[in-house]
């Protein structure tokens, strides 16, 4: 692993040094299992304090903090900040030699850049173009005319369906499925006759998505993924969605068809959209929610059916008001008779 200086870590973070900057620093790690040498993170007072009696040499600290037992501290804006930052330096990723494996079966139409790795039994199709610094790490698939921006990542197993078109950087995490069907059927003569999807999928710029992710290619035109936005693991987006810039999209969330997300939205865990719908910018929808309205920009939305969060809290703790008001009411039915009326 790395070693730094406290003060060579101090110019990467933009951070100020505390205690001793010629430091030693040989590595990262959670206040509970640090040792001596390793930097650990405090982003309150709580964390500060179990960091301070930990073991670790060096504390990356946001706040007028002070340590009791000599530790070196970093003071910076914001430690989850500067943690997301220090880690990369201490674990790099793996770095892969540039070069086709001798397993890997490449289409002499198929354009890849020298740089690029593409790892045993890699699957390119005619005429797709792999970007400069790309990594396919091993069993990926990437159909005919798909286009690899320069940077992208490819863990094991991702499948890429014919045309579908990734920016600069895009990670994709193994299982991951992108292209496929859009699940499209009209009922005829007693059955369900398949609509053909021949669009594609567009994922913009700096765009992760994590394992076993689906995204449906288009009918007609592009599933269009935002520049900047996260999507967790097991997460399902239909045809013709269409999700903005820097959205956060939390594990076994399912999107309908033809619905429209707006930039910097949150959507949290098992969320479920309902199809042509149109959710606005900086929307922040609760876990477990299921959204069958439109949404307007910057509102909290919660509960199933989805509503409004203040609204939704307000009929919850109704809810919890039930049982004393049913005991009350029987409590004066008790005493007023069954046959006389409460005014």
């Amino acid at each position: 692993m790395p070693t730094f200086t406290a003060a060579q870590l101090a110019e990467r973070l933009g951070a100020r040094v505390s205690g001793d900057a010629a430091l030693a620093v040989t590595g990262f790690a959670p206040a509970d299992s640090a040792r001596p040498g390793d930097l650990t993170f405090a982003e309150n007072e709580s964390y500060f304090a179990r960091a301070d009696q930990s073991a670790a040499s060096a504390i990356l600290v946001a706040g007028p903090f002070e340590s009791t037992t000599g530790k070196t501290l970093l003071h910076v804006t914001n430690a989850r900040v500067a943690y997301a930052q220090v880690l990369p330096l201490f674990f790099p990723e793996p770095t892969l030699a540039p070069g086709i494996h001798s397993t890997a079966v490449v289409a002499s139409s198929a354009e890849i850049d020298p740089s690029a790795h593409i790892g045993p039994q890699c699957v390119i199709g005619e005429r797709a173009k792999i970007g400069a610094g790309c990594v396919l790490t091993a069993h990926d698939y990437v159909g005919d005319d798909c286009v690899l921006g320069e940077g992208c990542r490819l863990f094991p197993n991702v499948t890429l369906y014919t045309r579908s078109h990734l920016g600069r950087r895009v990670r994709i995490h193994a299982g991951t499925v992108v292209g496929a069907d859009g699940f499209g059927y009209v009922f005829d003569a007693g059955a369900h006759r398949k609509v053909p999807q021949v669009g594609h999928v567009i994922l913009h710029d700096d765009v992760e998505l994590g394992a076993n992710v689906t995204i449906d290619r288009a009918a007609l035109g592009a599933t269009v993924i935002g520049r900047g936005t996260k999507i967790d693991n097991l997460v399902q987006i239909a045809h013709n969605v269409s999700i903005g810039e820097h959205c956060i999209v939390v594990a076994q969330v399912g999107i309908a068809g033809s619905t429209k997300i707006g930039n910097y939205v949150t959507i949290a865990g098992q969320v479920g959209i309902a199809g042509h719908l149109r959710i606005a910018d900086k929307v922040t929808i609760a876990a477990q929610s299921g959204v069958m309205n439109h949404i307007p920009e910057g509102q909290k939305w919660m509960g199933s059916p989805a509503q409004p969060d203040r609204v939704t809290k307000r009929q919850l703790l109704a809810i919890e008001r039930l049982p004393e008001l049913l005991r009350r009411v029987q409590e004066l039915e008790r005493r007023t008779g069954p046959d006389d009326k409460v005014a």
